[in-house]
């Protein structure tokens, strides 16, 4: 270990050690969308991920503790939405307010779900099953459509927004 490393038991401290260990690891920004019945419920996530391939499975795990969360685990329909690097602004929105779709181009599915344009990845999805995850529910989807476009990913890492730059 180097002097300016740290180790140390997350069930003796606070959370927040923790929180700064869990950001050293980058991660993609996604947009999940769902359809309650007062319209359209959007919620910012980084806890995205591919499960299988056949079938066509992801995951993602919102807090139980989000004032969103009970119309997020009463749909039985959702979208994840990949952002791209230019979309920050998109992803900052939906990280403070759910009902952000005013202010971006969007349209809903057949099965009605609210579908965000331009994203890098959209994986429109059944959900198929849930799991608890301590103060998250890991919720598996089983994707029906999926639509992409190229460009540049949004990232995630030790709590600000950023772009990726490949190595030569």
């Amino acid at each position: 270990m180097t002097a300016s490393s740290q180790s140390f038991e997350p069930a003796s401290c606070d959370d927040r050690p923790l929180r700064a260990a869990l950001g050293r690891f980058a991660t993609g920004v996604t947009v999940v969308t769902c359809q309650t019945e007062d319209g359209p419920l959007g919620i910012t996530a980084n806890s995205f991920a591919s499960v299988s391939l056949d079938p066509p499975l992801v995951l993602w795990s919102p807090a139980k503790g989000s004032a969103r969360f009970p119309f997020f685990a009463a749909a039985d329909r959702y979208a994840i939405h990949v952002l791209g690097a230019e979309q920050a602004e998109l992803c900052r929105a939906f990280a403070r307010n759910g009902d952000s779709f005013g202010r971006f181009a969007w349209r809903e599915s057949a099965g009605g779900v609210p579908l965000l344009e331009n994203c890098l990845a959209r994986f429109e999805c059944d959900k198929v099953a849930e799991h608890e995850g301590g103060d998250h529910v890991i919720v598996v989807g089983r994707v029906t459509r999926v639509t992409t476009r190229p460009g540049a990913p949004l990232l995630f890492f030790g709590g600000a927004y950023g772009a990726f730059s490949a190595e030569d």
